[in-house]
């Protein structure tokens, strides 16, 4: 898949997860609603039509209690007010604006609750009382909320694609479900069903099919099947062009459930480190992939990208946070985890004496290397006074290379020998570790700024007998994101909530008091 470069405004390269476009003035005083004489500026009611129309920015207006503000303003608008009364107002309208603000560039939820732990040095510094008072200084409020807005590109894709949602919300062709497959459970190429006219209009209003064909389809026809692959491809499905069970699940979720799952996309968007420097690796988990771009004269280049086998949903889950990258690890041996040792290495080697050859596994203690699996070894691996590592190899768990950003979960890129996995559509398969399919392209754009590792000397090292290390230059940073909702080559693509953490966001956000505005 090539994807596309996408120019960025110079104020926004240092941090493109919300770059302030005002110079704030620690002078600035709080923001006023009223004139001098006494009447309600125009800003404000362009401040309220702003916060009704937050469902737009995947934000809930109740959160800025909209309608008594609405109420207050009606009251207001055409009065001669009091000071007290004035008062009242811009207290009122500067709670429910920051609150938007704020809400806007930093999102609604701590990620550390729910245990997505991001360097909060990368974040920018962002005073909402002081961007709104300099914006309604200057009478534009437009600067509030560009200053506000996470300017990546990626939010501004979410955000088009949940507009074009939220047209589709009561769409006719949503109306009912469609009927049951067959005992099958399929309908395949030119098969007669009584849901293909819906099937139809659904994908045309998605935009999977230019436009309904001609006539009502009574079968699967080519034109049907070739909506279905581009339906299918968007929903991270088997992209065959038939009507299976996933498939009219999928096809069943309306444009509104849809639209609350980009939604929540743009949350995570606010508030995860997308560009800390000039070049940086994200791993998006439950799409199973991972980019690697760089950001030259405004634009972000992506310059690889490949699939990648997360940690296992039920008990070994990668885990969100953001490290640098330091050095790269050519050859490595395997330091086995006590808590993999336990349940899984020590129990095969006790019932298969040569399975610790066959893979290759030593026992360590202090300067003591030993390849036997007598029981004195095995029992000091259990008491902790020793501990098993597999020589650099083709059997070797890491594959040939891991890439190293040093965090207290000890966790990692590397490759793996089993590279038949990629193939799989679900790959959480690992301990916690990314398996990267690409190992050699990963390298050599990891160690660009090095001439020195060519791609025959990445190659050479990772078929050594021995580690070698290599040095970055420069830290390169890693994020690891959660993100079910990806805009790709214009279109939005839907994952599985592998952890349940888009769960979990939702149940955060349901616990939000909405904001309390009387409009007396």
């Amino acid at each position: 898949m090539q994807m596309p470069a996408i120019t960025l405004s110079r104020s926004c390269l240092s941090v493109l997860a919300g770059c302030s476009l005002l110079v704030l003035s620690p002078l600035a005083q709080a923001a006023s609603w009223v004139s001098e004489q006494g009447t309600l500026r125009p800003q404000a009611q362009q401040a309220l039509a702003t916060l009704q129309k937050s469902a737009g920015e995947g934000l809930n207006p109740a959160d800025y209690g909209v309608t008594a503000l609405a109420q207050a303003l009606q009251q207001a608008q055409g009065q001669n007010l009091t000071p007290e009364q004035a008062s009242g107002l811009d207290q009122k309208l500067n709670q429910s604006v920051e609150r938007y603000l704020k809400d806007l560039h930093n999102g609604r939820v701590d990620p550390r609750v729910l245990k997505e732990n991001y360097n909060d040095s990368h974040r920018t510094a962002f005073d909402p009382k002081l961007v709104l008072a300099q914006a309604l200084d200057s009478g534009d409020l437009n600067q509030a909320w560009k200053a506000a807005t996470p300017s990546f590109p990626a939010y501004a894709s979410l955000r088009k694609a949940l507009h074009q949602l939220q047209a589709l919300s009561g769409h006719a062709a949503w109306e009912s479900k469609l009927p049951a497959l067959p005992k099958s459970g399929r309908i395949a190429a030119n098969q007669a069903w009584a849901g293909l006219p819906i099937v139809a209009q659904r994908l045309a209003a998605l935009g999977d099919m230019a436009a309904v064909p001609a006539g009502t389809p009574t079968t699967l026809t080519p034109a049907l099947r070739e909506g279905l692959k581009a339906f299918q491809t968007r929903h991270s499905l088997t992209a065959n062009g038939l009507l299976d069970r996933k498939t009219v699940d999928a096809l069943n979720i309306t444009p509104d459930a849809r639209a609350q799952q980009v939604a929540l996309a743009m949350e995570r968007a606010r508030w995860t480190p997308l560009a800390q420097g000039k070049r940086m690796i994200v791993v998006n988990v439950p799409q199973f992939r991972l980019y690697g771009y760089e950001i030259d004269q405004g634009k972000v280049i992506p310059k690889v990208t490949m699939r990648v086998i997360v940690g296992k949903t039920l008990d070994t889950r990668t885990p969100m946070f953001d490290e640098d990258m330091t050095y790269v690890e050519f050859s490595p041996y395997w330091n086995v985890p006590i808590s993999i040792a336990r349940s899984e290495t020590i129990p095969r080697i006790k019932r298969d004496p040569g399975y610790m050859a066959r893979q290759g596994f030593e026992i360590v203690q202090g300067n003591s290397v030993s390849s036997s699996p007598s029981a004195a070894n095995l029992n000091a691996v259990l008491n902790g006074s020793a501990r098993i590592r597999q020589k650099p190899g083709p059997r070797n768990a890491l594959g040939d290379v891991k890439f190293m950003f040093p965090n207290n979960m000890n966790i990692y890129l590397h490759h793996t020998p089993s590279t038949g996995l990629f193939n799989r559509d679900k790959r959480d398969l690992s301990h916690g570790c990314v398996r990267v399919e690409e190992p050699v392209q990963l390298a050599q754009f990891v160690l660009q700024d090095d001439p020195s590792w060519t791609k025959d000397r990445i190659t050479k090292a990772m078929g050594g007998t021995k580690p070698t290390i290599a040095r970055l230059k420069e830290p390169l940073p890693v994020v690891l994101t959660y993100s079910t909702t990806v805009v790709l080559d214009g279109k939005p693509h839907y994952f599985a909530d592998l952890y349940g953490h888009d769960k979990l966001l939702a149940q955060q956000l349901a616990k939000r008091s909405p904001a309390t505005v009387s409009s007396k």
